[in-house]
């Protein structure tokens, strides 16, 4: 009995061994005859498709598919001209592996479908040689592709940054509310204005970033700028930023020490001698009719020196005047950002000191840094790192802050160990009233926002006062104590008299400025990021304590600098 059933047992276990394979088999070939009639019903689906495509958009048949993302790198596809790359059909005598080759190119057609759907172009084939996507409408008129040099810039105008939200909306808008008639984007992030285009065509698909903040539109490239003619608007609708009248001034002794473009016109109105400034790219414009000049702030017609306004009105009044001999000029300040000092890097060398810009929050350092990097022309860094900064041109943000490539860095710290790190600082103190306003807005509404009257009348706000008004006081005092060297800078102060105030801040980093670069920092001193208007809460937000409080750190932080040699605060923080 053993032997029979041990044959039994033998051939039973062979039998399931190859039922298993015959099984294995049977799938397999089940698999290729499935996956090949697929393939073949794919590829001629002209006739009869049994499985239809999904019902996507199909990408446009002169452009390439898009350029796929992924963590390996940038996977290109493209497609040929009929828009599909799959062969016609299956040769016969290519019966063998041929399903596969077609499966394949089944999925990355439709991977390349899908995509299209959800991705924009990156560049133009390079068979087909194909312009990049505009498919994208944009308010003015696209121009080209252009030249742009650091040294010689295509758009010579206004110049703002915006790593993370920039569009050609944006940069249009910006350059025709400053009285620019083109604007070019470049590397996706940066926007040029101007009036004129000094530079060389390039070729189309040497234009080839997209904008920051609007994919699938082209934001120039590499050393290239996408050019925009902005949309035309009939001289008395134009609207702009910021135009703004300085006052009545002497004339210089000679009016070419100050202008450098003269037009005359009968019917002279300062409305047409600011946009005539504007189209040649100029930040001043003077009247004195009949004659318009357009020119600069210079050491010899800095501004700062107005007269009387009557003076100015007889001038330019109808009746004749022997008198005067045209010896005043109306002085307005058009939207075109003064271009002496828009070019900015970093130090050439590593610099052995490193010298603090330190302030309480709220305090104007942002604005201190902008009017440091216009009148260097060297980027300021900062200990922390604020993308909303760095994302509006401040690229200093995201340097290491011990780096020595800036020319000083920003802090709020005031530890004794943080302030020994430094080897020298500007230490700038603002109105704390003011200080704590700013700071809150900031807390709830960001850099150039305003918090509502909730927020001033919730009890966050009494919370916020009790915890940084005694921080306003000590981070002076501790600087104070524990500062190396010391050059106090008082917000208001720098306000009323910036260009000596600057002067003595740029003295301070020890870097030689030309009095050109002052007084261009003194024209761009608002720049992009600052608040619009003074919009205060309806109420007095400081009750009677917290106004004793901050009265009582006032007179202590008073009494510190006057014992430390330096100047006492000025007058207007007391009393309120």
């Amino acid at each position: 009995m053993a032997k029979p059933f041990y044959r039994l047992q033998r051939f039973l276990r062979r039998t399931q061994l190859l039922f298993f394979f015959l099984g294995v088999a049977y799938i397999m070939a089940g698999s290729v005859l499935l996956l090949q009639r697929h393939g073949l019903v794919v590829s001629q689906r002209g006739t009869s498709s049994y499985f239809p495509l999904p019902s996507l958009p199909s990408p446009p048949r002169s452009l390439e598919a898009p350029a796929l993302r992924t963590s390996y790198g940038i996977m290109s596809a493209r497609l040929n001209g009929k828009g599909v790359g799959y062969q016609s059909g299956l040769s016969e005598g290519n019966a063998g592996p041929q399903w596969l080759t077609s499966r394949n190119q089944e999925i990355r057609y439709l991977r390349r479908r899908w995509f299209h759907s959800l991705m924009s172009e990156q560049e133009a084939s390079r068979v087909e040689k194909v312009l990049p996507k505009r498919k994208i409408q944009h308010k003015g008129t696209y121009i080209g592709c252009f030249l742009d040099d650091a040294k010689d810039r295509a758009l010579k105008g206004m110049v703002f940054y915006d790593f993370r939200k920039m569009t050609s909306t944006l940069c249009q808008d910006t350059c025709m509310e400053s009285g620019y008639q083109f604007a070019g984007l470049e590397y996706g992030t940066e926007c040029y204005c101007g009036n004129r285009i000094t530079s060389a065509r390039m070729k189309e698909e040497e234009c080839n970033l997209d904008c920051k903040g609007e994919k699938g539109a082209i934001c120039g490239g590499v050393s290239r700028l996408s050019v925009y003619k902005v949309e035309e608007v009939l001289p008395g609708q134009r609207r702009y930023r910021n135009v703004r009248y300085r006052g009545c001034f002497k004339n210089p002794d000679k009016t070419t020490a100050a202008s450098l473009a003269h037009a005359v016109q009968p019917n002279l109105t300062s409305q047409w001698c600011i946009e005539t400034c504007m189209d040649q790219e100029f930040p001043l414009a003077l009247v004195r009719k009949p004659d318009c000049f357009c020119g600069y702030a210079t050491p010899r017609f800095t501004l700062h020196e107005p007269v009387k306004e009557e003076l100015c009105a007889v001038e330019n009044s109808s009746l004749p005047n022997q008198s005067s001999h045209h010896l005043f000029l109306q002085v307005y300040q058009t939207p075109v950002q003064d271009s002496r000092c828009t070019e900015k890097k970093f130090l050439p060398e590593k610099s052995s000191s490193l010298v603090a810009l330190s302030s309480f929050p709220g305090a104007g350092n942002t604005w201190v840094r902008h009017l440091i990097e216009l009148a260097t022309g060297y980027y300021t860094g900062s200990y922390y790192f604020d993308g909303t900064l760095y994302n509006r041109g401040f690229k200093g943000e995201k340097d290491y802050w011990k780096s020595g490539r800036t020319i000083c860095v920003k802090t709020h710290e005031s530890s004794q160990r943080d302030i020994e790190m430094y080897d020298s600082a500007i230490l700038l103190i603002r109105n704390p009233y003011r200080s704590l306003m700013a700071e809150f807005n900031r807390k709830c509404a960001g850099h150039l926002g305003y918090a509502s009257d909730q927020h001033w009348k919730s009890k966050e706000w009494p919370e916020f006062v009790g915890s940084y008004a005694s921080w306003w006081a000590s981070h002076v005092l501790d600087w104070l104590r524990y500062g190396k060297t010391l050059l106090v800078v008082h917000y208001e102060e720098l306000q009323e008299a910036l260009v000596p105030t600057l002067r003595s801040i740029t003295s301070f980093l020890n870097t030689s400025v030309s009095e050109e670069s002052l007084l261009c920092a003194e024209c761009n001193k608002d720049g992009h990021f600052k608040r619009s208007g003074a919009r205060h809460p309806i109420f007095d937000p400081f009750t009677p304590d917290m106004k004793r409080l901050i009265d009582g750190y006032i007179s202590t932080v008073d009494q510190a600098l006057r014992a430390s040699n330096h100047s006492g605060l000025p007058q207007e923080y007391l009393p309120r």
